[in-house]
Parts: C-alpha cells; structure tokens; sequence
C-alpha cells in the first residue's frame, strides 16, 4: 500500500495490519482518510493480551475499537478503563432494567448502552423505538435521527443513548414518557458501507487486502501458509454468496466454526447439527419462517450429528440446497441462506481415504448419496489449517466485525459470474453442476477480494480463483466417484485462460503424490519417464520438466549432469531438429530455447535410454498440450532417429505399476518380451505400443 495511505488509514479497523491514527477520545468515532476517500468508524487494539473483559462480546470490540485505537500501550490501558467504566455503569445487566427506568423518572435521563431498533407507527405518523435490555418498544424518537442512523430499521444497533422521561406526557392517555434525545453510535448505524469499502479498496494491492481481510478475522497472515490463507477466504464464501453450500471437515481445533459463530451476526451456528423442519424452514402451524430465510449462513457444528426431528428432513433440505425454494403446503418459499456443514476427522486425511471417503463422518442418509453430495458446491479442506495456537492470533488491526459483515451481506445481492464471460472457459470434464458450482465460487471470491462491480479484475485473479474453485469441487466429485465408479469416472477438471488456450488441469493435494504417477495430466513439457537403467543401475522413475521461450539452443539445468543424460538429450535435440515438420508442424524449434530439468525418484541418477520421452517433452512444450494423464514413457533414441531395444520391459512395467501409472508407452519391440506377464500385471498397467517417434507422440498426447 502506498505509505501516504498507510499513514492516514484509519477506517473501521480493529485488530488488523495497518498504522491507524490513536481514536479520538473525546467524539468517540477514529476518522482515517484514504486518498480522498474518508473511511469513518472505529478503530481499537484487540490482540490477546488486551481481552480481559467478561461481558457480551459485541458491546466491548466496539468500544475498544472507539478508545483503544492506537498502537500506544499507555493510550491502549488508558482507554481500556474508559471502557470498563462505561460498560460498568451504562450496561443493562439482568434484572436492573426497573432500575434504570426508576433513575430516567428521578433525574429525568439516564444514559446507557442498548441496542436500538426504530418502527414506523402509522397511525401517529411518527417513529418509535425498540430498547430490549430496559424492554421499552414504544419510545418516543425524533425523525432526523433515524433517518440519519436508517440501520435500526434494519435490525438495530448498539449505541450509547440518552433517554429522557417526560412526567407531563405521562399523564396523557396512551402517552409515551421515555424518549431519546440523543445516542452515539458504538456500531454501525448507516448501510452505505459498501460505497465506502469500495474506495478504500483501491489503495490495496492484491496480497494487502487478503491479508487486511484475514487480520480483520482475528488471523495473522505473516505466520500462515499461502494455502492456509487461500482456505480461510474459501470460508468466507458462504457469506457474500447467495445459497451456498459447502463442506468443511478436519482435525479439531482449526477454527472451522468461528467465522459462523463469533464474526458475523447475519451467521447461525446449529450446535450438535440438531434441528427441526419448522426452524429450518418454515412452521406450517403459524408460518413463521425458518432459519434459512432469516440468515444469510446456516452451518451445522458436528456434522455427524445432523438430525432432524421429521423423516423427509434431509430431502427437503436436499431439495433447498438445489433450488433454493421450499413448500409450505402448496405455497413455494424461495430463500437464500446457505448451508455450511463442519465437522471432525477421528483420522488423519489418508486413513480417512484408506477406510472410505472423505464424506464419510457425514451421518448415513447423506455419505453415500450421489445426489446429496451433487448438491455441495465446495468441500473446503480443514486439513490445511493448523490448529490455532496464539502465534497465529494477529497483533494488528483490520475492520471491525460488524463493519465487514454488513459489506458482505451486501455483496450477496451481486455476481462477479459476467466478468467470467469470454476469459475463462472450463474443461469438458465439468457437468453442468460442476460448471455451477465453480462459478459460484469463483464470484464469492472474487467479490471479497474485488469488492467494486465495477473493478477491474486481472487474469491472474481470475486464474487463482479457477484453481481453488475446481479443486473444491473435484473433491466433491472424487467422492461421488468412490461411490459411483462409473458415473463419475471422469475428474480430471481443467480451465483455459482465453485467449492464451493452454489448458490447466487442477488435481486435489491429497490425491496427489510427488513421488507417485497420478492420474491428472501434467502441464505442456512434463512427462514421466522411466529408464531401463545401464549395466550396474536397475530401472528407475524420472519426471522431466522442460519450457520454451525465445532463442535459441538446450540447457539442462541439473549440476552435473551424467554422460548418458546428456547424450539422451543430444539425440532427442538432433531428432526434433531434424524431424520438426511431422512433429510439430509450422513450429521451429531452433528460434526456441530450451531449459531441461530431471527429477529422479529412485537409486538410478544417469538417466540413460530417455531420448523418446525427452523428444516428446520437447514437442509437447512447443505445441502447448497437455500428455494423457497417468502416463509413463520408455524408450531410448540414437541419432538417426532408430528406437533402441529395450531388455529388461518386466522389470519397468513392475516398477511402473508400483509407481502408481495407469498407461506405459514402450518400443513395439519390446512385445515379445510381455508374452508371459503375470495376469496381476496386466490388469494394474495398460501397455501401449509405438513404431517411431511420431507415432509415440501422436499416442502421448491428450486429446
């Protein structure tokens, strides 16, 4: 962020990574400024050493956020026992709201803090007001004033008031004593608040506002993994999303309920996972509806326990998670609160898949349905997030919670799926669910980081949030595969950056091994090769990585590189030279320079006979497409372009299949050989056979 802006910032922070200016005692609302754009709100020091206040949580962060906003320690305490005595003396606690009215009528005003709605009365032509702790709904208040804090005809929010009591009106019929002369607001009390995170948004890089938005949660992003980060956006999701559903399950104590619970109030946590069809959805006695249409986030702690009190409790919420809508007898309700299921891992992540899925601690009408799971749009990984400890607890400061999930609340009415059109264009793998799905979160995560419809978002945005978006759903569609083998056998997900055209295929971590042939296709120029080995080296697995750019000539980036290495790549260079026409058309290969590296996953290091599978490496960065996935290439090259004989093709098919390929590409010359394949072989690796270099690309290639 440019330092000018850091210098003045100061918006509705709280506890989050930027330098705020120290809050202004004396009006009570931190004012910071961004370029022209002034952010008004509240600003505080909320690190763990400074939470010592047993109270209801939302009236202190607010406070603090007013007279704690400064990075002072001796302002900080100072501050903190304004606080503590303003809470002390204007909180309504259990029982004292008699009280407070008793001192209104003695000394005429009393002031306190209380949460403040406003009605419309109608038939008086004038506002009254709502305070719940002193249980008054029927409070005198003046026009001006609601409709300059228009939020407490929206739900409400905290203040410190004045509320007077008039003697003289009481003695009226239907008179109303209590009125409020004046309040402070403590929390939000407007819901312009997205025009204004919009504007400060713009003087943030990319990788500065993730972490404002992470510090803004309670998370300290210098001491967390990229992938940790890119995990919790993902839980944001739910929340700028309309109907969205996701799934996050994991070890215990990584914070998987915490966003639902502690940050936003438009979230309701179910614990246990037990719940009612009428306070789900709708009550058919009175009609009051449920849950789902009073917020925005529905999530179920514990999900193995999710339960319902009628039979048809899970198909009905089955069918909400599709549609959006519900019945009421013949009356069809539309709602738009997603459903987000959390829950534990009694294993680690690879146990897990070695016993089951990883839907498995789903309860049983959910884990082995198809169609349930179909409905899941992400299945976020809570295995990536460390379990919280107080290194991760930020020290910063970052936007105060109730200003954050009002803008995200907001966000929920727009979709960022138009700025997808003509950039992106998904694989064939996709269905039309999977298609969905991945858009929805493409746009939720692409709303929190580019809040402005209007913003322009770079390739490179769109390219990261493709990445996460497919991941999570694949997930979903590798469990519907171990379940349904043959319906959902295709899950090699992919996306093409338009106009670039090359294809990217997007695997999930844990399926994936470095040491291990998976079954996704590698990047244009990677293969994996397997050599027969030389007199004193047995067979052994290489990955070759190769790229291409302008110039001219090959470098082999590994230090030191042994002699048949070098001659294997010498051959496949004077191949592709020579033969460049029938392999890669109008392309040619000498204006291109070439960067080579081997990576070797057993003893053997001199990667003798890989002249094919560099060839095809070579061709296939040029070309720009992707190799079959779960492939394995053998095969040796001499200069004029002969296939050498391959001696030892049990041996590699053996440590091919331990390796985890699925396809070996070998010398037709090495047929005979396989006459007498054992039949536990034959079934684990599909051999296919090649005449000449051309041929073998053509068979390596995806299509």
């Amino acid at each position: 962020m440019h330092r000018a802006a850091a210098d003045n910032l100061s918006c509705h922070l709280v506890t989050g990574g930027l330098l705020p200016r120290t809050g202004n005692r004396s009006g009570g609302l931190a004012s910071l400024q961004v370029g022209n754009t002034k952010w008004r709100g509240y600003t505080g020091n909320l690190s763990s050493r400074h939470r010592p206040l047993r109270l209801p949580q939302r009236r202190p962060i607010f406070l603090l956020g007013r007279y704690c906003a400064s990075v002072d320690e001796t302002e900080i305490q100072e501050g903190l026992a304004i606080v503590q005595r303003q809470l002390a003396s204007r909180t309504v606690r259990a029982g004292e709201d008699e009280l407070f009215k008793a001192r209104a009528k003695e000394q005429g005003r009393v002031k306190l803090i209380d949460i403040i709605k406003a009605r419309l009365d109608a038939k008086n032509d004038c506002f009254v007001a709502e305070l719940p702790s002193v249980r008054l709904n029927d409070v005198r208040i003046a026009d001006e004033l609601v409709h300059t804090h228009d939020r407490m005809l929206t739900g409400g929010f905290y203040a410190e008031l004045d509320l007077t009591y008039d003697p003289s009106i009481a003695e009226e019929k239907s008179g109303r004593p209590f009125g409020i002369e004046s309040l402070r607001e403590i929390q939000l009390s407007k819901r312009d608040v997205l025009e204004t995170l919009c504007k400060g948004r713009i003087m943030f890089t990319f990788n500065e506002w993730r972490d404002l938005l992470l510090r803004s949660v309670g998370l300290e992003p210098s001491v967390l993994e990229d992938r940790t980060c890119d995990v919790m956006l993902l839980r944001m999701v739910p929340f700028v999303e309309n109907n969205y559903n996701a799934v996050e399950l994991g070890p215990r104590g990584t914070g998987k309920s915490h966003l639902y619970q502690q940050v936003s109030p438009y979230a309701h946590l179910v614990s246990g996972g037990r719940a009612t069809v009428a306070k789900m959805f709708v009550n058919n006695a009175n009609g009051q509806r449920g849950l789902v249409c009073q917020y925005d986030v529905v999530c179920f702690d514990e999900v193995s326990g999710i339960s319902f009190d009628q039979k048809d409790g899970v198909n009905i919420m089955k069918g909400y998670m599709e549609s959006g809508e519900f019945s009421r007898g013949k009356e069809s309700i539309r709602a738009f609160g997603g459903i987000v299921m959390v829950g534990n891992f009694e294993v680690d992540v690879e146990h897990q898949q070695r016993i089951g899925h990883l839907l498995g601690p789903l309860p049983p009408e959910m884990r082995d349905d198809t169609a349930f799971m179909d409905r899941i749009h992400a299945y976020i990984p809570g295995w990536s997030v460390p379990k919280v400890n107080r290194e991760q607890l930020t020290e910063h400061f970052g936007l105060v919670s109730d200003f954050l999930s009002s803008c995200w609340n907001h966000l929920r009415s727009q979709s960022r799926v138009n700025k997808l059109q003509g950039r992106i264009l998904f694989g064939g793998a996709l269905s039309g669910r999977d298609t969905s799905a991945a858009q929805k979160t493409m746009s939720g995560l692409l709303k929190l980081m580019f809040p402005d419809p209007e913003a322009d978002i770079p390739n490179d945005a769109i390219e990261w949030a493709a990445k996460l978006a497919l991941e999570c759903r694949r997930r979903v569609k590798e469990q519907q595969k171990r379940i349904g083998a043959a319906e959902f056998r295709n899950t090699h997900f992919s996306f093409i950056m338009i106009p670039d055209g090359m294809e990217q295929f997007v695997s999930t971590p844990e399926l994936h091994s470095e040491n291990n042939i998976g079954g996704d296709p590698l990047p244009a120029g990677q293969v994996w090769a397997m050599s027969p080995g030389c007199t004193d080296e047995n067979p052994g697995l290489f990955r070759i990585e190769v790229s291409q750019g302008p110039g001219s000539g090959v470098k082999i980036l590994n230090q030191s590189p042994p002699g048949p290495l070098k001659e294997s790549v010498r051959c496949a260079v004077q191949n592709l030279y020579a033969r460049s026409k029938e392999l890669v058309g109008d392309r040619d290969p000498r204006s291109h320079e070439f960067t080579i590296q081997f990576r070797a996953f057993d003893a053997c290091k001199s990667a003798a006979a890989t002249g094919i599978p560099i060839l095809i490496a070579m061709s296939s960065a040029l070309v720009e497409r992707n190799l079959e996935g779960g492939l394995v290439i053998v095969g040796g090259l001499n200069l004029g372009g002969s296939i050498e004989p391959i001696y030892n093709a049990v041996s590699i098919i053996e440590l091919a299949a331990d390796k985890g390929a699925q396809t070996i590409l070998m010398p037709v010359s090495s047929r005979k050989q396989l006459f007498e394949l054992p039949d536990e072989l034959a079934t684990k690796v599909t051999v296919v056979y090649y005449a000449d270099a051309k041929d073998a690309l053509l068979k390596a290639l995806s299509e």
